[in-house]
């Protein structure tokens, strides 16, 4: 079998074995052909067609794991292996670059096989294209766009690019939740939704083609959204210091495309609240989310959930919030492992009813541990992904919902009508139910109803989101994957929190990727990461880009969730820093259940680490946070009123003050308090900035005036908070709880 797929798998950072390269050439630019075969072939040949003119060339082979033409190196020999199961051979030619205008067509031949024809016209850009539609609001110049000019071929142009000026020591920051910088002046970056599998980098799951500049004297600024939900590009001052160039995937079947963009000037604060008010303001979550959370994806029992809640609640460490990842069957996601019950041939929903629970099986009572859980005032969340497994849908009620989605046509589709499989790492060749179709949205939820309004659940954490690959995917709204793609997550998220709102219950969703708009749908956490210092400050530019970005309801796996356990240092540090975020929560990786655990429990890890001063310390944070909930609650209502994040980057307050940019972890958790993690291990004392006003040390109540650098003591038991002076007589008791440790 001969293998060529032009545009990939679209993984949008991983060149295929298989594939076009680049997949639409530009004048000037070489272009490498790639094919795989079945391991016997020992000669490939490429017919090719240029301009007419044809001709044989050979491929030669490459190395899988060497070729250094791929973007991720040892990925091509996974990749490879995914195309049949088979052992597989890769070759490749690389062609000289032709002309604009110039048509290529080319089939590969081994033997007797033959591949059917490809072709493609060389593009390159030009002044002429399209029109760009430049939506301009406030009281200040703002930027007039530079250089526009069209990426068009035969069919027309299917890619814009233009330029924004940046003024000298401009900063520039937004684009989503980022974990690599909150200031992305100077850098390369893009916006498309995509699961990175820790060590994020520039790679997001959460994007958005919308970002905030702000003035080196922090006088009035502007920002822009590029009002589209195609991919986009982004070069902030890399290649031209003063210019902010900008490029934007188009529709290919639209011969005289408009480009929109709006342009709001202001102070960050007012930028923010324009483009919120234009894309959907944030929606307040119910109070209880700010209660401390804990999880792990090994209490995979109803034993094991309460054994944890039960060991957290005997040690005083109060817990608000269980999310339980492993509940389901692993197949459907709707039914509680070991239970029993008839299949539904047409996938229609069941009823609580309908399940017998074995007593002696992993979840013998589900409604009894909800209520078990409410009586201690203690709220569930339940997993969630939008994939419906190929493995697990070869038997049972996987199977019958499988062939109802196939039948009915409930799933995302490829360009050939057959459903979407995913082609992600994770779940492989499942299928993803299709949002954009109302009555495929509807019968996935229905099957999950019974969870909300018989079981009681208050919420579901909606993992993934990001599996869908490839512009040439079909949705239901007629919209191919080049266009809703990247609005996928944010509609999955919808779709549940309007189930819970049809429960009439209040809607919580925990997700972790979503586009534009995603904080209109709380609530998020920052993904996957290893317990390190480098991934806790990451997380932490995760946290104050999201927020920058209008989502305001954020949380992380405090310290880490993957890997081996964080030690004693790295985890109290992280404890104290989460307790002063939006979601305090812990979680913990699957480990096959060997030992020595790796829950991330403050029991288990005082117990891994034997460091005595660990549950302690968290226990002290956890009862802070839960003193703190009024406090959140009510800032909570003030952020969403006044578009303001309630973790908040410090420049939406001082953007005038040079010095906060050398400080770039500090942040205010609403108006009135400062928090200033401390992000390096070893340190005793910690030196923070304090911007202009009247600040009150919440340890020890001393006063000063910002600004200000100060060095306070760091004992590993407390995190720099200071209050500002100003602050509600209640916070001021709330302080001096903190200073006498009760």
């Amino acid at each position: 079998m001969i293998r060529h797929r032009a545009f990939g798998l679209g993984h949008p950072y991983r060149i295929e074995p298989d594939q076009r390269v680049p997949a639409r050439p530009t004048a000037g630019e070489p272009i490498e052909l790639r094919a795989t075969t079945d391991a016997g072939v020992d000669r490939l040949v490429v017919e090719l067609s240029i301009d007419g003119v044809r001709r044989d060339e050979e491929l030669e082979p490459i190395d899988l794991h060497q070729s250094g033409a791929s973007a991720s190196g040892g990925h091509l020999a996974a990749a490879a292996a995914k195309l049949t199961g088979r052992a597989r051979r890769a070759w490749r030619i690389r062609l000289p670059a032709l002309d604009c205008g110039s048509s290529l067509a080319y089939r590969f031949r081994a033997g007797s096989r033959v591949t059917r024809w490809f072709s493609v016209t060389v593009a390159d850009w030009s002044p002429d294209g399209g029109r760009l539609q430049l939506d301009a609001a406030g009281s200040v110049d703002v930027p007039v766009p530079e250089g526009l000019a069209w990426l068009r071929a035969e069919a027309g142009p299917f890619r814009a690019r233009f330029a924004l000026r940046l003024e000298p020591g401009a900063h520039v920051v937004g684009f989503g939740e980022r974990f690599d910088h909150v200031d992305q002046r100077g850098r390369c970056l893009d916006a498309v939704v995509f699961e990175q599998y820790k060590g994020q980098g520039n790679r997001t799951y959460l994007p958005m083609p919308f970002a905030i500049v702000i003035p080196a004297d922090g006088g009035p600024g502007w920002g822009f959204h590029v009002r589209t939900s195609r991919r986009t590009w982004f070069d902030i001052g890399a290649s031209e210091p003063d210019r902010l160039w900008i490029e934007v995937e188009l529709d290919p079947d639209q011969f005289d495309p408009t480009l929109d963009v709006a342009i709001y000037a202001g102070a960050p604060a007012q930028v923010l609240a324009a483009f919120l008010d234009e894309v959907g303001r944030p929606t307040l979550p119910p109070d209880w989310v700010f209660r401390p959370w804990m999880s792990g994806n090994e209490w995979n029992t109803q034993v094991r959930v309460e054994a944890e809640v039960g060991r957290s609640l005997a040690e005083g460490i109060p817990t608000g919030v269980v999310v339980i990842e492993a509940w389901s069957d692993e197949a459907t996601f709707t039914a509680f492992r070991d239970a029993q019950y008839e299949i539904h041939a047409m996938g229609s929903p069941h009823r609580l009813a309908e399940f017998t629970f074995p007593p002696d099986g992993a979840w013998p009572d589900p409604k009894g541990l909800v209520d078990w859980l409410h009586e201690r005032d203690i709220r569930l969340l339940l997993w969630q992904v939008p994939l419906l497994p190929a493995r697990a849908a070869r038997v049972g009620q996987a199977r019958a919902d499988r062939d109802t989605m196939v039948a009915r046509g409930y799933g995302v589709r490829g360009a050939d009508g057959r459903p979407y499989r995913n082609r992600g790492w994770w779940f492989p060749g499942a299928l993803m139910p299709d949002w954009t179709n109302r009555e495929a949205a509807v019968w996935w939820l229905e099957k999950r109803r019974y969870l909300v309004e018989e079981v009681g659940i208050d919420g579901f954490k909606t993992d993934g989101g990001e599996h869908a690959w490839g512009a040439e995917l079909r949705y239901a709204d007629g919209t191919r994957g080049d266009f809703t793609n990247n609005r996928y997550p944010v509609l999955y998220q919808a779709a549940y929190q309007e189930l819970m709102r049809s429960a009439g219950r209040e809607p919580v969703t925990f997700s972790r990727s979503g586009f534009t708009g995603a904080g209109s749908y709380p609530l998020h956490w920052a993904g996957d990461e290893d317990s390190t210092w480098t991934a806790f400050r990451a997380s932490i530019t995760a946290g104050l880009t999201a927020g920058t970005s209008g989502v305001f309801f954020w949380g992380w796996d405090l310290a880490g969730f993957s890997g081996e356990i964080p030690d004693a240092e790295l985890y109290m540090r992280a404890a104290a820093m989460a307790c002063f975020c939006p979601i305090m929560q812990y979680h913990s990786e699957f480990n096959r259940h060997r030992e020595p655990c790796r829950d991330r429990t403050p029991w288990n890890i005082a117990e891994r680490t034997g460091d005595a001063r660990v549950l302690p310390a968290y226990r002290a944070f956890a009862r802070l946070r839960d003193r703190l909930v009024p406090y959140l609650a009510s800032q909570a209502r003030l952020a969403v009123e006044r578009s303001v994040p309630l973790m908040r980057a410090l420049f939406f307050e001082w953007p005038e003050d040079p010095v906060i940019w050398d400080f770039r972890y500090q942040y205010l958790l609403g108006d009135d308090l400062l928090i200033s993690p401390v992000v390096r291990p070893g340190v005793d004392a910690w030196d923070i900035y304090l911007p202009a006003g009247e600040w009150v040390d919440a340890w020890r109540g001393s006063r000063f005036t910002g600004p200000a650098h100060v060095s306070v003591p760091a004992p590993l038991d407390e995190i720099p908070v200071f209050v500002r002076a100003s602050a509600p007589a209640s916070l001021r008791h709330l302080l001096g709880q903190i200073r006498a440790r009760e």
